[in-house]
């Protein structure tokens, strides 16, 4: 049963400008929610309910938002002094996860699928930890707004993924959401360091997977792309 998750929450949100002058990232609203509560309540219907977020900006102003939230466990890793990127936060909280498997999530995404709110616990249900180091969620890129860039990755028949590489584009995009083991930053000894480069080497071994979501995927990643995510949302 994977019930933690880690939101990565620390960013500045430099793209964000001028609404992360006086906030974090995580507290810009979409449809009147803070991103950082859309993805706590779809994590949630999913079964997690232990959250571990990491805060760097206005950290204090995301820790009160946080204590709001009764429904659930949280605990906060602080990366005041240093933003350690995606690999390094989770390194930063691995003395909190424990060794079982768990979501990691950025809080820029958002999206609406065609049926019942239900990828999180498919990805949940496919997860099988023997043949894989990450499972990711996918969005279709004709699908996709705020995304910059021509696709992530290809998908096998099984579900392996390819990194796009030298092609010119790749049918998926990588939703800021996955499900890993902790461990999988245990060999790495940097202190900053993105996924990424770990993700390239599971790729090769052939033990990088992803699921696609079957949906409308909005990346929230500036005041335009927040305005169009919160468009679609109202519509």
């Amino acid at each position: 049963m994977i019930n933690t998750a880690l939101i990565l929450a620390a960013g500045l949100g430099t793209r964000m400008r001028p609404l992360t002058d006086n906030r974090p990232k995580a507290l810009v609203e979409v449809g009147g929610k803070a991103l950082i509560d859309h993805m706590i309540d779809r994590l949630k219907a999913a079964g997690v309910r232990r959250f571990v977020v990491n805060v760097h900006y206005f950290a204090d102003r995301l820790e009160a938002h946080l204590r709001c939230r009764t429904d659930i466990e949280i605990i906060i890793s602080d990366e005041r002094d240093k933003l350690l990127e995606t690999g390094g936060g989770l390194k930063k909280a691995r003395p909190l996860l424990g060794e079982d498997a768990l979501f990691v999530a950025n809080i820029d995404s958002v999206w609406i699928e065609d049926r019942a709110d239900t990828a999180l616990s498919d990805l949940k249900a496919r997860w099988q930890p023997e043949k894989m180091d990450a499972l990711l969620l996918l969005a279709h890129m004709n699908r996709s707004s705020g995304f910059d860039g021509a696709g992530d990755f290809h998908l096998t028949a099984d579900g392996q993924l390819q990194f796009r590489g030298q092609a010119a584009t790749a049918p998926y995009a990588y939703m800021g959401v996955h499900i890993t083991r902790p461990s999988i930053i245990d060999t790495v000894h940097d202190e900053v360091f993105s996924l990424t480069p770990i993700w390239r080497r599971s790729a090769e071994q052939n033990r990088l997977y992803g699921a696609v979501m079957e949906g409308d995927w909005m990346h929230v990643g500036d005041p335009q792309a927040r305005d169009i995510a919160e468009a679609r949302l109202n519509s």
